[in-house]
C-alpha cells in the first residue's frame, strides 16, 4: 500500500480512532474520580556509624540497614505507635499501611505510610520514626561509643507534607486514551481486511488489478423505473384478423 492509501483510510475511518480514544479516556477519568483517594507520607532516617570513616563499619552497616527495615515492620513497634497516637486499628492493619526501603548508597531508611486520611499517614510515619530512633538510642547506651550507630530524622514529615498515591487520574486518563487509540487502529485494520475483496469504485478495481480503468458500463435500468412521458400511450398490437 502507498502513502495515499493510508491517507485515504484515515480520511474515511479516522473518526473511529478519535471516538474510541475519547470513550476510553473519559471512562478512565470517571472511574478514577469515583475511587477513594489514598494519600502517602514519607520520611527519611539517616543511619551513621560512629566510625564512619572505617571501611569495615560502613560495609557492615549496609547489611544492618536491611535488618533495621525488618525491625521497624514488627508488631511490637506497631503496637507502640498505635498506643501513642491512639489509632483505631490493629497492628496488622498498621503494618499493611507501612513500607520501609533501605538505601545502602546513602545510608538512609525511607519510611512511607499510606492511608485514606493524609493526617493519619503522616502521624504513622512520624511516630514510627520516633519509636525506632528511641529504640536505637537505648541500644547505643549499652554499647561502646566507638560501636554506636546514630539514627536521626532528616526532616519532619509535617514539613514535607503528603501526596496523593492513588488514583493517578492524569496518568490513568492518558494511558486509557493511548490504549483507545490502539484499539481504534485495530478496528480499522479489521474493517479494511473484511472489505479487502469488495469492489465498489473504479479506483478499487485499479488497486486490485494494478491497471488503469478505460471505461465503465452504466447500470441497466428496467423500463418500469423510467418516468412515463405525458400524453404518451402504449400501443397494443391487434390480436385478431379484420372483418370484411
Amino acid at each position: 500500500m502507498e502513502i495515499n492509501d493510508y491517507l485515504r483510510i484515515l480520511r474515511k475511518r479516522g473518526y473511529i480512532i478519535i471516538l474510541v480514544a475519547l470513550i476510553a479516556g473519559a471512562s478512565a477519568y470517571a472511574v478514577s474520580k469515583m475511587q477513594t483517594p489514598i494519600y502517602s507520607a514519607t520520611v527519611k532516617l539517616s543511619v551513621v556509624p560512629a566510625r564512619a570513616t572505617d571501611w569495615g563499619s560502613s560495609n557492615s552497616l549496609k547489611d544492618l540497614l536491611r535488618n533495621y527495615a525488618e525491625n521497624i515492620t514488627t508488631h511490637g513497634m506497631a503496637a507502640d505507635v498505635i498506643d501513642r497516637e491512639q489509632l483505631d486499628m490493629d497492628t496488622g492493619s498498621l503494618l499493611g499501611k507501612l513500607f520501609v526501603s533501605p538505601d545502602s548508597s546513602t545510608f538512609t531508611l525511607a519510611l512511607e505510610a499510606r492511608d485514606r486520611d493524609p493526617k493519619v499517614a503522616m502521624d504513622i510515619v512520624n511516630q514510627m520514626s520516633i519509636v525506632f530512633i528511641e529504640d536505637r538510642d537505648q541500644w547505643n547506651q549499652r554499647q561502646d561509643k566507638r560501636d554506636r550507630i546514630d539514627v536521626s530524622m532528616l526532616d519532619s514529615v509535617y514539613n514535607l507534607g503528603y501526596q496523593q498515591y492513588t488514583p493517578q487520574t492524569s496518568i490513568n486518563t492518558l494511558a486509557a486514551a493511548i490504549f483507545g487509540t490502539l484499539m481504534g487502529l485495530l478496528v480499522i485494520v479489521l474493517l479494511e481486511w473484511l472489505e479487502m475483496d469488495i469492489i465498489r469504485t473504479p479506483s478499487d478495481i485499479e488497486r486490485a488489478i494494478d491497471n488503469a480503468v478505460l471505461g465503465t458500463i452504466p447500470p441497466v435500468t428496467s423500463p418500469s423505473s423510467q418516468p412515463r412521458q405525458k400524453g404518451s400511450s402504449k400501443l397494443v398490437p391487434k390480436l385478431g384478423g379484420t372483418n370484411s
